[in-house]
């Protein structure tokens, strides 16, 4: 018979099997001794940490007649009917392949009949999220009120997805990621069932890979033992994984702590030649820093060590390392993961990222210096800056007075209020006129339509204070190259348009979805508004002057003028 894949041999079969779900299993087991099983179930979570394999479990053990403690006995008909796919009661559907409305009234048609062999009908719909809106409708009442002797089960990695309507209807079981422990315990037991000599820190480094997932553990064990010579070794492993050896990472960031330029670049180089991947070697980079810091604050928690063994050469870096450096390091490497995402050239960002690591490292001992040599420069620096402080503050306090006065015309009764016109009364974010009726001139609706219907998208590959900056903002209008982004709030406009950074990156990101390189014209609402109405007032003019055509604009519906004449546009919704 041709070799099977790890994960395929050794897939659980009983609960005991399951690896890190003890809360999902027992409530299961129990609930089948005492008779108290539900019509419906979601098993949700991470890929790989047992939802399937779960889901049929539970279909042997609910329909075994020989079943003890809601564990079934793996030998009759049913439970190996049910292992091999053979038993026609226990139907397991991938959701992604049959999203149709017309497999799911087959599947209504079909529950009402009753099962051949088994006690129970079990449905088992894997990726669930992926039924369309109509099949999700369609599945709505059988699944509220099915047969009794029917039993639907869902998994998903992405509940999220689901309507609130399917989830109010099931009993919900979140599957959590495996710990590293419990996968190098299930990792041993396999290879000392297949003879298969290991290293234990060759475990750790693959439990550690697989990010919590037992099946991605499997297959990277798979992959090792294939590399090596029927013996995983830390050498192997670290080989398939792409993981950095804990001697390697301590010289690099012992480098980068003494502030050796020469030594950590030449470490890097090493590490990048040998094909470690750039962006594993910051995430490899960012869990050993947390476990410094960890180990300072709570040297007795070496089970909480994600990355680093507690050697020698660790103890010692760590004793020596400075927290509040550790603290901006963190910060740099967050930063330089965040832009790799978006580069083809992520080796880039690491070395750039090395150097500035290298420069916090060294700012304490050269600030100490300059304050030495030369304690009076600093402080005519100190001084000159408090004056030019109080010049600028002279001139605001000036502004604000002459702002207040404009606004009212007449000088006002008190100093609070005048204050509060003035700010009131001066926009802070001026929008570009005339490259916004340029845009309005060349405005194509598929452009549109094309950049608004990645936005979602967009805005789920930002870091969360990028996207809040867009959660109420849209495009408005689009020609080839560029589109206006509206915003709601004037200071969400400022802020945006202020941020180097945050230009780049949603101009980096539109273009990767969209496969068109865009830029945009951030405005505040209320000035969009405005230009806008002067854009068409100014349009409408030229063509009764010239008789000629209209500048091109966004395409206007008849039904949607129409409509604005009834009830006027400041009161009328358009949605795509």
């Amino acid at each position: 018979m041709a070799y099977q894949a790890l994960y395929r041999v050794f897939r659980p079969q009983s609960f005991q099997d399951v690896v890190g779900q003890e809360h999902v299993t027992r409530t299961l087991k129990n609930a089948i001794v005492q008779n108290k099983t539900s019509h419906a179930y979601l098993f949700s979570g991470p890929r790989g940490t047992g939802k399937t394999s779960a889901a049929k479990i539970f279909a042997k053990a609910i329909n075994c007649p020989n079943s003890v403690d809601g564990e079934p006995c793996n030998d009759c008909e049913i439970c190996t009917g049910t292992t091999d796919g053979s038993i026609p009661d226990v139907l397991e559907i991938d959701a992604a392949s049959n999203n149709g409305v017309e497999e799911i009234r087959d599947i209504r048609e079909k529950v009402k009949y009753a099962p051949t062999i088994a006690k129970y009908k079990v449905y088992i719909i894997d990726e669930v999220h992926m039924l369309s809106t109509g099949a999700f409708n369609a599945l709505l009442k059988t699944l509220e009120e099915p047969p009794k002797h029917v039993i639907f089960i869902l998994a998903t990695t992405e509940p999220h997805k689901l309507p609130l309507t399917i989830i109010s209807r099931v009993q919900r079981f979140d599957f959590k990621r495996i710990t590293t422990q419990d996968i190098i315990g299930r990792l041993a037991f396999i290879l000392d069932e297949e003879k298969v000599a290991y290293d234990e820190k060759a475990l750790d480094i693959v439990a550690r890979a697989a990010e919590g997932g037992m099946r991605d553990a499997l297959s990277l064990l798979d992959q090792v033992i294939s590399y090596g010579t029927q013996e995983v070794t830390v050498a192997d492993a670290l080989e398939i994984t792409g993981s950095v050896a804990q001697g390697m990472l301590t010289e690099l960031v012992q480098a980068v702590i003494n502030s050796d330029a020469k030594m950590a670049l030449e470490k890097l180089s090493g590490l990048l030649a040998e094909g470690k991947d750039p962006v594993r070697l910051v995430e490899d980079l960012l869990v050993f820093f947390r476990d410094v810091l960890l180990f300072q604050k709570a040297p007795d928690l070496t089970d909480a060590m994600e990355r680093a063994v507690i050697d020698e050469a660790f103890q010692t870096l760590a004793t020596s390392a400075d927290a509040n450096k550790i603290y901006q390091y963190v910060t740099i490497l967050n930063d330089a993961g965040q832009q790799m995402r978006f580069s083809n050239h992520p080796g880039i960002y690491i070395e750039v990222a090395l150097v500035q690591l290298i420069q916090v490292g060294g700012a304490a001992p050269v600030a100490a210096a300059n304050t030495t040599a030369a304690p009076s420069q600093d402080v005519a620096e100190l001084v000159n800056k408090v004056d030019r402080l109080e010049q600028d503050l002279n001139d605001l306090k000036r502004q604000i007075a002459n702002g207040a006065v404009a606004a009212n015309g007449t000088n006002a009764p008190s100093a609070a209020p005048r204050k509060k016109q003035a700010i009131s009364g001066n926009k802070q974010f001026k929008a570009p006129v005339g490259r916004i009726n340029s845009v309005l001139s060349a405005a194509k609706k598929q452009d549109l339509q094309l950049i608004r219907s990645c936005w979602s998208d967009l805005i789920s590959m930002l870091m969360a204070s990028q996207a809040a900056l867009l959660n109420e903002a849209e495009p408005v209008a689009a020609s080839s190259d560029t589109f206006v982004l509206k915003f709601k709030h004037e200071i969400h406009c400022q802020m945006a348009m202020d941020n180097p950074n945050f230009v780049e990156t949603v101009t980096n990101g539109i273009s990767r979805l969209t496969k068109n390189n865009y830029s945009f014209i951030g405005i505040p609402e209320d000035q969009w508004g405005e230009i806008r109405e002067n854009f068409l007032k100014n349009a409408d003019n030229t063509e009764s002057e010239d008789g000629g055509e209209k500048p091109s604009e966004p395409a206007v519906d008849p039904i949607i003028s129409e409509a604005a004449k009834l009830v006027g546009e400041g009161l009328l919704e358009i949605k795509e």
